[in-house]
C-alpha cells in the first residue's frame, strides 16, 4: 500500500481493504489526474458520485468535497465475469477522491485482492492480483 505521509510502496497490511496517497493539489486537479492515471493502465470512468452535492440535495447537509469514480478495465471485468458470473456485485473498482480537513486531497483505490477474499476461485483471485497491480501503480504515479 502507499504510505499516505510519505508517499512510498510497503507490503500491504493483510487488514486494508485499500491503497491510498495524499496529494498537495487542488481536488479539481487531482480528479483530473487519477482519471488520466487509470486511463493509461486501461480503465476507465463508468460512474462518477459527487457526495458532496448528493448529500446537499438529498439530505440538505454541507459535506467535503468527496467524489467516488467506478473505474473499470474492460479486458480484467470480461475475464472475472467468465470466472464468476455474480463478481458483477463487486464491480468496478472504487476510487475515491476527497478534500481532507487540513486541505489536502486524499486518493484512494479500492484493494481488489481483499475486496475478492470472500470470493473462493482460484482464477478470480489471479485476476483481481493483476487488477490490484495496475490500481497501485495507478497511485503511486500520483506523486
Amino acid at each position: 500500500m502507499i504510505n499516505a505521509e510519505h508517499g512510498y510502496l510497503k507490503e500491504a497490511n493483510p487488514v486494508s481493504y485499500y491503497f491510498n496517497t495524499m496529494l498537495h493539489i487542488s481536488f479539481e486537479e487531482a480528479v483530473s489526474k487519477i482519471t488520466e492515471a487509470l486511463k493509461k493502465e486501461g480503465f476507465g470512468i463508468l460512474t462518477e458520485i459527487d457526495v458532496k452535492d448528493a448529500m446537499k440535495k438529498k439530505l440538505n447537509k454541507d459535506f467535503r468535497k468527496y467524489k467516488i469514480l467506478g473505474a473499470c478495465n474492460p479486458p480484467f471485468a470480461y475475464k472475472a465475469l467468465q470466472s464468476e458470473d455474480k463478481i458483477g456485485t463487486m464491480l468496478p473498482c472504487n476510487v475515491i477522491v476527497q478534500e481532507t480537513s487540513d486541505g489536502q486531497v486524499e486518493v484512494a483505490a479500492v484493494d481488489p485482492v481483499a475486496s475478492m477474499q470472500a470470493v473462493e476461485n482460484p482464477a478470480l483471485s489471479e485476476i483481481a492480483a493483476d487488477v490490484q497491480e495496475k490500481l497501485k501503480k495507478v497511485i503511486e504515479s500520483l506523486q
